[in-house]
């Protein structure tokens, strides 16, 4: 039997065009600033999302906790999602190594908001922990945030004298989803991380972008925590590739998403929402049956998702072909209510 990983886009390999351009890399000694294809990676990602500057690292949650650690820290609170990623998977380092205090908010759909979050920022008093950092995770389960969202909590952020910072690890999801240029998203995080390694294909990486200043001392951060790398260029090269080649095709991505998401709704069994098939991910429940049981029923026919509390994921990425997504939707039209 033939399986559609639909886990995540994380499980994405490097195509043979990708693998060609790791191993033709100029590279240097990156911690002294001497691998080029870091530095164009770099220079690639700060002129994409107007920013000062970038930082290559190794992972989204490194890329999340340099900034909370920096604009954060000891003694402060982060007002964030209670769904974000830096609360559910980042093994709780903006506690244990930031040194912050989680504020989990809740919000349909996952979608914070000014009105929201104002009521939430701490006046300042001896005893009270300062509000200082605003967390924002664009797309967050692959639902995308209305530009003037976004606005209306770097307005309130200003007011307040807080920092933004955008969880972007499928901002290029939102950019191609919603029309709305990166940059234009981006403007409105005072730091934004972005993943090379989800939707785009690299195998490996992050890029954190910021005013110049920042990343100055991201870097001395990052060394900190252990990241900093050397001849590392042959990453960079896939993440160069992925910008110049798989960012336009995630609407492939988004599309086929859409598509399996109408197929869950003609059963009797699944029960979702299209409308908030907005990228690549779908979430949807079986009413009675836990996620991880559902997701065993899929993956028992060949489709490999995951399962979580009540809910199941499945996530399009760029190792499905057309043909696959086919095969994936007339799996879906032959299970029964009763096999769950």
């Amino acid at each position: 039997m033939k399986k559609y990983d639909l886990r995540s886009d994380t499980i994405t390999k490097p195509t043979e065009a990708m693998r060609k351009a790791m191993a033709n890399a100029e590279v240097g000694d990156d911690v002294y600033f001497e691998d080029p294809t870091v530095n164009r990676l770099e220079a690639m990602m700060s002129e994409r999302l107007g920013k000062e500057a970038a930082l290559f690292v190794s992972s989204g949650s490194m890329g999340n906790l340099i900034p909370l650690y920096i604009l954060a820290g000891r003694g402060s609170e982060v007002l964030t999602h209670s769904e974000s990623h830096i609360i559910q998977h980042e093994i709780g380092a903006l506690s244990t190594i930031a040194g912050a205090l989680p504020i989990a908010v809740a919000s349909p759909r996952g979608i914070l908001s000014a009105a929201l979050l104002e009521p939430l920022i701490k006046p300042v008093a001896y005893d009270l922990a300062k509000t200082a950092l605003i967390e924002v995770e664009n797309t967050i389960g692959g639902i995308c945030y209305p530009l003037k969202t976004l606005q209306g909590i770097k307005e309130l952020a200003k007011k307040h004298s807080l920092y933004v910072h955008i969880d972007g690890a499928r901002l290029f999801n939102a950019a191609v989803a919603t029309g709305v240029d990166i940059s234009h998203l981006a403007e409105n995080g005072d730091t934004v991380t972005v993943c090379l390694s989800k939707g785009l294909g690299a195998p490996v990486g992050s890029v954190l972008c910021g005013t110049k200043e920042f990343i100055k001392e991201a870097r001395r951060v990052r060394k900190l925590l252990g990241g900093g790398m050397r001849q590392v260029g042959i990453l960079a090269a896939a993440g160069i590739y992925a910008l110049e080649h798989n960012v336009k095709r995630l609407a492939d991505d988004h599309q086929r998403a859409k598509r399996i998401a109408e197929a869950l709704e003609k059963t009797d069994w699944a029960k979702l929402n299209v409308a908030d098939v907005e990228t690549n991910i779908i979430f949807f429940h079986v009413e009675g049956v836990s996620g991880a049981k559902a997701a065993s029923v899929l993956s028992a026919k060949g489709i490999l998702c995951s399962g979580s509390g009540p809910l199941v994921r499945l996530v399009t990425n760029l190792d499905l072909s057309e043909e696959d997504i086919e095969a994936v939707c007339g799996i879906i039209n032959t299970i029964e209510a009763e096999e769950f």
